[in-house]
């Protein structure tokens, strides 16, 4: 386990004009991987023309509805886990709160600015029983972004009966067929947060979701205020949440598109580990392979050494038609044979 250490910036995948300015290729020209996105999101229709007119009104039944979906005894919506991550931290009392040091760049600041010592946990952190021994908060990204790991729900509710509070991220979960804990969130000191955005390809519209017993949830709507969510992102959460053939079809699209991700990547040596959304390559020339399919246009997301483990890229999903597969099976090919001669 890591001791407090300062914290890295904050960074994340979908900077595609960054790459633009950088390498001078057209926006339209580029593969654009660097995100754990459902590239064929959700198909939003025309909406009502109130809902672009009318301020939003926090009882629509949009809370009631999510608990209904996720299973779970309450729900506050908030624009995009986001909002939660940078506020739960001021509701909590300041003491030991282990992050994952590879893992989603925002929570570290949002605790750290919220007075708390932030202990960086390596990869190997997660498999310790003695865990929750070190720390009094804990945050646990389900899977991992970006490195997949995957917690069983009881090891969680095991951990969560030895700590203070317990946040559980469950932005990627949607799309896998692993337990939620969104059913145990009327017990105190545990907060899940679900995401429109990954599963649901609904990152614009800033919409989450926090799962927690009703004190904890009043707080932070107290704190967040009124409005948080748009009126037009709730009319589509609404749309998206209860579209239960939509749901399956996209979960099995997905899991096959996971799989010939990560299969393909094995094929030219390299050894993923993967979720549906996205596959995490861990490996020492991962820079230069960045830079290679870069160079290609295809951009993938890079992330420094850290966890205890070496530099690595994540993989998004690449729309699934066959020209982006075989687009990405050559850049593959070209980058790999570039950096090893």
């Amino acid at each position: 386990m890591s001791a407090p250490h300062p914290i890295a910036p904050i960074r994340h995948g979908g900077n595609l004009l960054a790459a633009v300015k950088r390498y001078g290729r057209a926006e339209a020209d580029w593969l654009d991987l660097s995100t754990g996105i459902n590239p064929a999101g959700y198909p939003v229709p025309a909406l009502p023309a109130d809902v672009w007119q009318r301020l939003p009104q926090d009882d629509d039944g949009l809370s009631t509805l999510a608990a209904q979906v996720y299973g779970a005894p309450h729900a506050l919506p908030v624009a995009g886990s986001q909002a939660a991550i940078r506020t739960l931290p001021t509701l909590l009392r300041p003491a030991r709160v282990g992050i994952a040091a590879l893992g989603y760049s925002e929570y570290a600041p949002a605790f750290a600015q919220a007075g708390h010592t932030v202990v960086l946990l390596d990869e190997s952190d997660f498999t310790r029983d003695d865990l929750p021994g070190r720390v009094d908060h804990l945050v646990v990204v389900n899977p991992n972004n970006p490195t997949a790991r995957l917690l069983p729900a009881e090891q969680l509710l095991r951990w969560h009966a030895q700590l203070e509070t317990l946040i559980v991220d469950e932005a990627f979960i949607d799309s896998t067929t692993a337990p939620s804990l969104a059913a145990h969130t009327d017990r105190q000191g545990l907060v899940v947060l679900r995401s429109i955005g990954k599963f649901y390809g609904l990152a614009g519209i800033r919409c989450g979701f926090v799962l927690a017993a009703p004190d904890l949830l009043e707080a932070l709507a107290h704190r967040l205020g009124h409005w948080t969510v748009s009126g037009p992102a709730r009319a589509v959460a609404r749309l998206a949440l209860t579209d239960d053939a939509w749901h399956a079809t996209t979960r099995a699209a997905l899991g096959r598109q996971g799989q010939q991700l990560a299969m393909m990547l094995r094929d030219h040596g390299l050894a993923p580990v993967s979720q549906p959304l996205f596959s995490w390559v861990p490996n020492a020339r991962a820079p230069a392979l960045h830079e290679a399919l870069a160079r290609q246009g295809v951009w993938t997301r890079l992330f420094d050494a850290a966890g205890g483990c070496p530099p690595s890229l994540r993989l998004g999903l690449p729309p699934d038609h066959e020209p982006a597969w075989q687009r990405l099976d050559r850049a593959l090919a070209d980058a790999l044979t570039t950096i090893l001669t």
